[in-house]
C-alpha cells in the first residue's frame, strides 16, 4: 500500500475527538484505526508494537545495524490519530484533483460550496499539482492522518531499502490531541527516544519549535429571574452581566485581529438562561510574562463584576493547558537544525516560524521529550476547504527518511 492510498483509508474512519466524553481516546473510531495502524506496522515488519489501554500506538524500527545501535540517538515520529471536532469528520469523500489547473473547485455543486484561490490563495502555488479535497460537507483530516501517513510511508520505505543506514527509531501515534488531551497518557520511558519530531505542521517547509503559552478559563455568572412584568430591581440577567464582561476584553486583542508573536483572548463557548451563564475562554501569548499578565487582567475583569453585582456574581475556573516549548528546545537546538538540513537536502526551503497553536510537542518537551513540529502539509484545517497536496504528503515522507539518515 503506497502513503497516498494510506492517507485515503485513514481519512474514511471517523476519528473525531469529544472532550464531552471524559473517556480516553474520546471516541471509539480513534481505538479502531489504533489497531488498524498495529496491524499495518506488524504487516510491514516493524517491532515492539503495542497499543495502551489509552489508545497509543508505538513501534520500533531497529538500527541498520548494531554499531549504529550503540552510536545513534534514538530519534521518534509522532502524529494524531484525531480529527478536529470543529467539523464534521464522518463519511469523509476525499476527491483528488489531478493535475490542478487553476481557478475554482468545485467540491459541492449542489450544495454550491466552491473553494476558491481569491479565498484561499494558497492554492495559487499548487497549480499543476494534484490536490486531495473534500465533497464540502466535511473536514478532510489531513490534520493530522497526512502525518500518519507519512510516518507509515517512511518506515516502509527504509524496510524496503535496507541499505539506508540509520539509528533506532520509534514511532507513536496518539489520540485526542484536538482536544488537548494528546499527551496526557504517553508513557515517556516507554518510548524511549531521545527527542522526537510531531508530523503535525501545515504547508511545505513549516518547521516549528516556538508554540503558545496557553491557558483556559471558564467563567460562570449567576442570575436571578423574576417575571418581566415585575422585575424592577429585582432582576439579574445572567446573559446581559455575561455581555458586560465580554466587553471588558480588549476589542483588537482577538484572533482576528492578530499575528506573529501576539498573543489573544479568544470566546470559544457562550451558553447562557437568566439564570447561569457561562462562557468558554482560551488564553494565548508567546511570552510567559505577558501570559501570566493576561491571567491576571481576566480575573481582574471578573473581580470588577462582583464589585459592582455583589459577590458571587461571578466566578471563575482558570487552569494552565501548556507551555511554550522553546524554553525546552533551546538547549537542544542541534534536533531543529537537523530537521533544517534534511528539508534542504530534500529541495525544500525551511520556514522557521512560530505555531499559533500548540502541538502534542508542547507538552513532550516538558515531559523530557524535546519535540518540535514539522509541516504534515494540508492547508485550511479544521473545516471543510481543507485540502491536501500530494506532493506536499510526499515531501513530508522524504523529510522523514533523511533525518533518520543524518541523525
Amino acid at each position: 500500500m503506497n502513503t497516498l492510498d494510506r492517507f485515503l483509508k485513514y481519512v474514511s474512519m471517523d476519528t473525531q475527538s469529544d472532550e464531552t466524553t471524559e473517556l480516553t481516546p474520546s471516541t471509539p473510531g480513534q481505538m479502531k484505526l489504533a489497531h488498524v495502524l498495529a496491524d499495518e506496522l506488524k504487516e510491514m515488519g516493524m517491532q515492539e508494537i503495542s497499543i495502551s489501554n489509552y489508545g497509543y500506538v508505538m513501534a520500533t524500527l531497529p538500527a541498520t545495524n548494531e554499531e549504529l545501535a550503540k552510536t545513534k540517538p534514538v530519534v521518534g515520529f509522532i502524529a494524531h490519530m484525531d480529527t478536529s471536532p470543529d467539523f464534521s469528520g464522518r463519511n469523509v469523500k476525499p476527491r483528488i484533483v489531478e493535475k490542478y489547473n487553476g481557478g475554482d473547485i468545485i467540491l459541492n455543486k449542489d450544495l454550491n460550496i466552491i473553494l476558491k484561490p481569491e479565498e484561499s490563495p494558497e492554492l495559487n502555488s499548487f497549480i499543476g499539482q494534484d490536490i486531495i479535497v473534500t465533497d464540502g460537507t466535511t473536514l478532510l483530516g489531513a490534520d493530522d492522518k497526512a502525518g500518519i501517513a507519512e510516518i507509515m510511508g517512511a518506515m516502509q520505505y527504509l524496510i524496503d531499502h535496507p541499505d539506508v543506514q540509520h539509528g533506532k527509531i520509534r514511532i507513536c501515534f496518539t489520540p485526542d490531541e484536538e482536544i488537548g488531551q494528546g499527551a496526557d497518557n504517553f508513557d515517556v520511558p516507554a518510548f524511549g527516544a531521545d527527542y522526537a519530531y510531531t508530523m503535525d505542521g501545515g504547508d511545505l517547509g513549516e518547521l516549528e519549535f516556538e508554540t503558545f503559552n496557553a491557558a483556559a478559563a471558564k467563567i460562570i455568572f449567576h442570575g436571578r429571574n423574576v417575571h418581566p412584568g415585575s422585575a424592577k430591581r429585582k432582576m439579574k440577567n445572567s446573559m446581559r452581566l455575561a455581555s458586560t464582561f465580554i466587553s471588558m476584553i480588549p476589542r483588537y486583542d482577538t484572533p482576528e485581529h492578530t499575528e506573529g508573536y501576539e498573543g489573544f483572548y479568544h470566546l470559544t463557548g457562550f451558553n447562557g438562561t437568566v439564570e447561569k451563564t457561562t462562557l468558554s475562554y482560551i488564553i494565548r501569548d508567546f511570552d510567559r510574562p505577558r501570559f501570566e499578565s493576561r491571567k491576571r487582567e481576566i480575573q481582574h475583569f471578573v473581580d470588577k463584576i462582583n464589585s459592582e453585582y455583589g459577590e458571587g456574581t461571578a466566578e471563575i475556573e482558570l487552569h494552565d493547558q501548556y507551555y511554550n516549548m522553546r524554553e525546552k528546545i533551546e538547549p537542544v537546538m542541534y534536533i531543529v537544525e537537523q530537521a533544517k538540513k534534511a528539508m534542504e537536502n530534500c529541495g525544500i526551503t525551511p520556514k522557521i516560524q512560530p505555531v499559533r497553536g500548540g502541538t502534542d510537542g508542547s507538552r513532550l518537551s516538558f515531559m523530557g521529550l524535546p519535540t518540535p513540529n514539522i509541516f504534515a502539509g494540508g492547508i485550511n484545517f479544521h473545516g471543510k476547504f481543507e485540502f491536501l497536496p500530494v506532493q506536499n504528503m510526499m515531501k513530508a515522507q522524504e523529510v522523514i527518511v533523511e533525518i533518520c539518515k543524518i541523525c
